[in-house]
């Protein structure tokens, strides 16, 4: 857990999760230096010539005595390995193989370097000093010469090791120390700009949360009173609800320190690991009371323990522990509150959610037509709406839209209406934008034949149909043919108000509806296909759920026969026998078939008996491509079909009128040609 008085700067030079990382800037550097050392000793390598190293001294003497050294250049260089030992350098003339010097190309006679090697004695090195030719010298620089030569590669070479090899290995022993330290992250204030007034939609929620930022700032008023606030919060709520931007909420109003970490930085492949980091995450808490921490996605570490794959010894399940030890270990003094946000309560450990740990749930469900209103509002802040926009028309129709569905749709109109070159965000935008975000953007390049396209016609016509006609379904609101998504087309309906619970006229009638685009096909064209696959799924789900988990089967009673809560991967139904016998499973696939069977006769025969409306739908959908509800139910209970009123056609500007009207000029008239008639007129 960072420090709070620490800067929240991220610093380039520190490890990330144990891991040294190196800063490009001094990574280039050394680079650099390397390539430096390395280019510099290849050309003093191929800049310098090898001496030719001489036979003997009478060869030597025999070039002095033809002058063939070159004047000031022989040394005679004591000091070298053994005093006994002197070292002969200079240069001397080429000659070629006629005794001439040779010359370079500018004329000049060629030299060569050369060294011997050789112990002089006195006399020979008075021939060398009375010819003038060679001087003495003492070599000085006998130590750097073997540091530069042997030592000093050796220690580069160690030094890169060093730097390269064994630094790593260092900091990822540090690394390794601080493997097990949390990653709970302090939310900074100044960033965090959100509010309870950013949140809207979860009204309750929102009261319930907000006990925590009082008692955070005035404990005594709850315990003057005998009262505690609760160790742990559990918000439930299905994706999107804002679940985690209430969270965010609480972090803005309280004024206290706010950790947040996700549930799957707990876990690691290394059993022992995320026990640790919720040791340190508790002691760093204790350190920063009064504080919230709050865990996002807590079921990836709170699975219940003894299901599924794995032993009691694997890393969640010892995560999991020390979670439960430390949330009943702490006093609630310390003010510490545990915030965590689920959207799958029913695999949490029992444990986790008994009184004393998280004994409060806060149900965060979706907002009903009043709290998306407030939503749209909330989001509206951000963007440019037309004062023809009305917030409220889309809230009705966005039934079961979530709070990230909803600010995804006001985003999705303002980009649609910068691509149409608007200034603001009209109701045609946000409509399309609704559409849009549940049902996928048209398709309107998709390559479709005349055929498909009036199979898809008269499919759409016997859902809409069947939509107008049954009394205990929804209200018709669009269909069309224009594909959308996965979709060849679509009917679309709202209900008229929010949809709490389902009855059982309302479930024969849905599937009824659903079955009609699968009869529509096959009356136009006497054959069926495979476009009814999602309609089949939809029916035989909801038959099934009336039979299995609804009780509305008069033949099977108000018994559930099976628990569709629980899942297989959670490994509860492994080797658990079924709760009904073989007989009751084929009662209950008889009155799935049933359901089904009866709502396809009862669908079938209501569109044999309104055949000239459905052919009326069907073609107007061709010609159309999208009828509106009103549209649909006026054929339904007229058979007359009124076209949508055209497109405004909008005439050019036209200049304004002449002071002086001008006399008209007379046009020209093309040359009459003998034989050939009038010739064409020129091209426009």
């Amino acid at each position: 857990m960072p420090d709070p008085n620490r800067s929240t700067e991220p610093d380039k030079n520190e490890k990330r999760n144990g891991e040294m990382r190196l800063p490009p800037r001094a990574f280039l550097v050394w680079i650099g230096i390397i390539a430096t050392v390395a280019i510099v000793a290849f050309a003093r390598n191929t800049a310098e010539t090898p001496p030719d190293e001489l036979a003997s001294f009478p060869d030597l003497l025999n070039k002095l005595t033809n002058n063939l050294i070159v004047p000031n250049t022989g040394r005679v260089i004591s000091g070298q390995q053994s005093d006994y030992i002197q070292r002969i350098t200079g240069k001397y003339y080429v000659k070629d193989h006629d005794g001439n010097y040779a010359k370079d190309h500018d004329g000049k006679k060629t030299e060569t370097s050369f060294k011997l090697e050789t112990h002089l004695t006195e006399k020979m090195a008075n021939e060398l000093e009375y010819s003038g030719q060679f001087k003495s010298a003492t070599n000085s620089n006998l130590m750097m010469n073997f540091f530069l030569n042997t030592i000093f590669p050796f220690l580069f070479i160690v030094g890169l090791l060093y730097f390269f090899i064994f630094r790593q290995i260092k900091m990822a022993g540090k690394g390794a120390m601080s493997f097990g330290k949390s990653r709970a992250r302090m939310l900074n204030k100044d960033k965090n700009k959100i509010t309870f007034k950013d949140v809207a939609g979860v009204e309750e929620a929102k009261e319930e949360v907000s006990e925590l930022v009082e008692f955070l700032k005035d404990p005594k008023k709850f315990q003057k009173l005998g009262g505690r606030i609760p160790k742990g919060i559990l918000m439930v709520g299905a994706p999107g609800t804002g679940k985690t931007l209430l969270a965010k909420a609480i972090a803005g109003e309280a004024d206290a320190s706010f950790f947040s970490i996700s549930g799957s930085d707990f876990v690691e492949m290394f059993v022992g690991v995320g026990a640790s980091r919720v040791r340190d995450m508790f002691e760093q808490a204790r350190k920063n009371t009064p504080c919230l921490i709050f865990i996002d996605e807590i079921d990836a570490v709170g699975r219940s323990r003894g299901h599924g794959w794995g032993g009691g010894n694997d890393e969640r399940e010892q995560t999991l522990n020390a979670l439960l030890v430390e949330m009943d270990g702490f006093d609630t003094q310390d003010g510490i509150i545990i915030i965590a946000a689920t959207n799958r309560p029913d695999v949490l450990d029992p444990a986790l959610l008994r009184p004393g740990r998280f004994d409060r749930q806060i149900i965060v469900s979706l907002p009903d037509v009043r709290g998306r209103e407030a939503i749209l509002k909330v989001h509206a802040r951000n963007v440019k709406l037309d004062p023809s926009a009305n917030l409220a028309v889309i809230a009705r129709g966005t039934p079961g839209y979530s709070g990230a569905d909803l600010a995804n749709l006001l985003n999705e109109a303002a980009l649609l209406a910068a691509r149409l070159g608007k200034k603001s965000i009209g109701m045609s935008e946000l409509e399309e934008a609704r559409i849009k975000v549940r049902m996928g953007r048209e398709r309107r390049s998709m390559a479709m034949s005349e055929d498909n396209k009036k199979v898809t016609a008269w499919h759409e016509a016997g859902h809409a149909l069947m939509n107008v006609l049954l009394e205990h379904t929804d209200t018709l609101h669009k269909v069309t043919i224009i594909p959308r998504g996965q979709s060849l087309g679509s009917t679309m309906s709202l209900p008229d108000e929010d949809v709490l619970s389902y009855r059982r006229k309302e479930m024969l009638d849905y599937i009824a509806m659903v079955l009609a685009g699968r009869i529509a096909e096959e009356i136009f064209s006497g054959d069926i296909s495979s476009g009814a696959s999602m309609d089949i799924q939809q029916a035989t789900k909801v038959a099934h759920a009336m039979v299995c988990q609804w009780g509305m089967s008069e033949r099977l009673g108000m018994v559930q026969y099976g628990n569709d809560s629980e899942n297989v991967h959670m490994g509860r139904e492994m080797g658990q026998r079924r709760e009904y016998s073989e007989s009751t499973a084929q009662e209950i696939d008889s009155e799935v078939k049933r359901i089904i069977n009866e709502a396809y006769a009862r669908s079938k025969s209501l569109i044999e008996q309104h055949r000239d409306k459905l052919e009326i739908i069907a073609n107007a959908l061709l010609e159309y491509e999208t009828l509106d509800g009103s549209q649909v139910t006026d054929i339904v209970k007229t058979g007359n079909f009124t076209p949508p009123p055209p497109d405004p056609k909008v005439e050019p500007p036209s200049g304004a009128v002449a002071v002086t009207p001008l006399p008209e000029v007379p046009k020209p008239q093309p040359p009459k040609l003998p034989g050939f008639g009038t010739p064409a007129p020129a091209p426009v």
